[in-house]
C-alpha cells in the first residue's frame, strides 16, 4: 500500500514538473517576445559594406527623453553639479519621524542603483558590446540625470502620506495619476496607466529578484563550490527577516549601502594606482571601440551602442520610474532638492561604481580571461589583481550589493502595491512573498527569460513613466526655477 502511495506520489510530481516545464515555455516565448518588441532592431541605420546600426525602441526613446529633459532643463546635470553636492550634505530636521530624509532616500535609491546593475550588468554589457559599452554608459548617465531630475521632483510634489509604513509614499502611479485626472478633468478611482505602470513594476522586481539569486549563487558557486540550494536559502532567510519586519529596510540600507559602496571605490582605486601606467591604454580603448571603425565594419557598433545604453538603464534606472517610488518617500522642504539629490544618484551609481566594475576587468590582458563571461569574468579579474583575496572580495560584494538591491526594490513596490490593492498590510506581504520565491527559484537555476524579463519590465515602466513626464516636465521647470531664485536670495541674504 505504501508502495502504492510512493509511486502515484512519483507520478504526481512527475506530472507537475511537466506542467511547470510547459508554462515556463509559454512564458520564455512571450517575454522574448516582448523583448523583441522593445528591444530589438526597430531602425537600422547603413555604415558600409552592407552593415547596419540597429538600434531599439527602448534606445531611441532614453536618447530623445534624455536629450529634451537636458535642454529644458539647461543641463542641469553640469550647471547644478555643486547644488547636488551641497543638498546631498545639508542637515535637515524631518518632520515626520517615520518619514526618510533626503538622504535617506538616496540611500534607498542608490541601494537598487548601486547594485546587481554595477556587477552583473556591467559585465553583461562588456561581454556582448566590449570596452565601447562603458562609453555608451556614461552616456546614458549624463543624459538620464536631467530626465532622474524631472521624474524625482514630480514624485515629492505628488506624494501622499503612508498610512502603512507611516512617512509618505508616492512615485509614477501617483503622478501619472494625477495627471490623467488633469486630462480628463474629473477625479479617478484609479488610472489606467497608473495600474499598468504598477503591474510592470512589480514584474519587473520579480524579474530582478530571480537575477539576484542567480548571480548569488553563481558566484558563491564558483568561488568556494559550495552548492546553490545552500547559497539560496541562506540569502532568502535573511531577506525575508528584513523585508518581512515592518520598517527595518530603511535602517539596514542605511548600514549596508555605505560601506559596501565605499569598500568597492577604495578597492578598486587600489587596483587603479598598481596599474596606473594601463590606464591610458584603457580609455583609449573605451572611445576607440566606442566609434571604432573596427566594429562599424564588422556589423558590432550597434551591439556596443545598445548593451552600453540598455545595461546602463538597467543600473541608473533614470527615467524608468523605480527611483521616484524613493524620492517620494523623503521629507524634503523643496521638492527641487529631491530632485537633485536623486540626478546625484545617476553619477554615483554610473560614473563611479559601473566605472569601478569596467576598470576593474579592462585592466586585465585578454589572455587572462579568455573567452569568460558572466560573473566568471569578474572573479577571474579580481583574482588577477588581488589573488586570492580578490575573487573572495567580490563574491562577498556581489552578495552584499545583491540583497541590497533585492530589499531595495521591494521599497518600491510598496507604493505600486498599494495604488493597485489599497492599504491593506495583507496585500504588502503576499508581493512580498513572491518576491522571496522569485529570489529562490532564480537561485536554483540559470533561466534564459530572466534578463529578458527585467528588460521588458523596465521598457514597460519606461514608456508609461514617459507617457507622464514628458507633458509634466513644465511642472518640475517651475520647481526648479522658484529653487533657483530662492537660492539666489539666500546668497544675497548671506552676503
Amino acid at each position: 500500500m505504501f508502495e502504492l502511495f510512493l509511486n502515484w506520489l512519483e507520478r504526481i510530481g512527475d506530472l507537475i514538473i511537466q506542467v511547470c516545464a510547459v508554462l515556463y515555455g509559454i512564458y520564455e516565448d512571450i517575454v522574448f517576445f516582448a523583448d523583441g518588441i522593445f528591444n530589438g532592431t526597430l531602425i537600422s541605420i547603413p555604415v558600409g559594406q552592407g552593415k547596419t546600426l540597429e538600434l531599439s525602441f527602448l534606445v531611441i526613446l532614453l536618447v530623445a527623453i534624455g536629450i529634451y529633459f537636458t535642454i529644458r532643463t539647461k543641463g542641469i546635470q553640469i550647471r547644478h553639479i555643486g547644488s547636488m553636492i551641497r543638498v546631498a550634505t545639508e542637515k535637515k530636521e524631518k518632520t515626520d519621524k517615520r518619514a526618510l530624509s533626503g538622504w535617506q532616500a538616496l540611500i534607498v535609491s542608490t541601494a537598487t542603483r548601486v547594485g546587481m546593475g554595477n556587477l552583473a550588468g556591467v559585465v553583461a554589457a562588456i561581454t556582448v558590446g566590449g570596452a565601447g559599452a562603458v562609453f555608451w554608459m556614461w552616456i546614458t548617465a549624463l543624459l538620464g540625470s536631467a530626465s532622474a531630475f524631472v521624474e524625482a521632483t514630480l514624485a515629492q510634489k505628488y506624494k501622499q502620506p503612508d498610512p502603512l509604513y507611516g512617512g509618505f509614499r508616492g512615485g509614477p502611479a501617483y503622478y501619472i495619476h494625477a495627471f490623467m485626472e488633469k486630462v480628463g478633468k474629473r477625479k479617478l478611482e484609479k488610472s489606467a496607466i497608473a495600474v499598468l505602470f504598477a503591474i510592470s513594476g512589480l514584474l519587473c522586481w520579480c524579474g530582478i529578484s530571480q537575477v539576484v539569486g542567480n548571480s548569488v549563487t553563481e558566484a558563491v558557486y564558483n568561488q568556494f563550490e559550495i552548492k546553490p540550494i545552500y547559497t539560496i536559502i541562506v540569502l532568502v532567510a535573511i531577506a525575508a527577516v528584513v523585508v518581512l519586519r515592518k520598517n527595518a529596510t530603511v535602517k539596514v540600507l542605511d548600514i549596508v549601502v555605505p560601506i559596501m559602496a565605499g569598500c568597492f571605490f577604495l578597492i578598486t582605486l587600489f587596483i587603479i594606482f598598481k596599474n596606473i601606467t594601463s590606464l591610458p591604454d584603457v580609455f583609449v580603448r573605451i572611445f576607440s571601440e566606442a566609434f571604432g571603425i573596427k566594429e562599424m565594419v564588422g556589423g558590432g557598433l550597434g551591439a556596443v551602442i545598445v548593451q552600453g545604453i540598455k545595461r546602463g538603464l538597467f543600473s541608473n534606472e533614470a527615467g524608468s520610474g523605480s527611483a521616484p517610488c524613493a524620492a517620494a518617500a523623503a521629507d524634503s522642504d523643496n521638492p527641487a532638492k529631491t530632485g537633485l539629490m536623486q540626478s546625484l544618484g545617476v553619477f554615483i551609481d554610473t560614473l563611479v561604481i559601473c566605472s569601478c566594475t569596467a576598470f576593474i576587468m579592462l585592466l586585465v590582458p585578454a589572455d587572462i580571461v579568455g573567452n569568460l563571461g558572466g560573473m566568471a569574468l569578474l572573479q577571474a579579474a579580481m583574482n588577477y589583481h588581488l589573488g586570492a583575496f580578490g575573487s573572495v572580495f567580490v563574491t562577498v560584494v556581489l552578495w552584499l550589493f545583491a540583497f541590497s538591491t533585492f530589499i531595495g526594490v521591494l521599497f518600491y513596490a510598496r507604493s505600486n502595491v498599494a495604488y493597485i490593492f489599497g492599504d491593506k498590510m495583507i496585500y504588502q506581504t503576499i508581493y512580498k512573498i513572491i518576491a522571496l520565491c522569485m529570489l529562490f527559484i532564480g537561485g536554483l537555476g540559470s533561466y534564459t527569460a530572466v534578463w529578458a524579463m527585467s528588460d521588458v519590465g523596465i521598457a514597460l515602466m519606461t514608456v508609461f513613466n514617459v507617457i507622464a513626464i514628458v507633458p509634466m516636465c513644465k511642472e518640475s521647470l517651475v520647481i526648479l526655477k522658484d529653487y533657483e531664485k530662492s537660492c539666489k536670495l539666500k546668497d544675497k541674504d548671506d552676503i
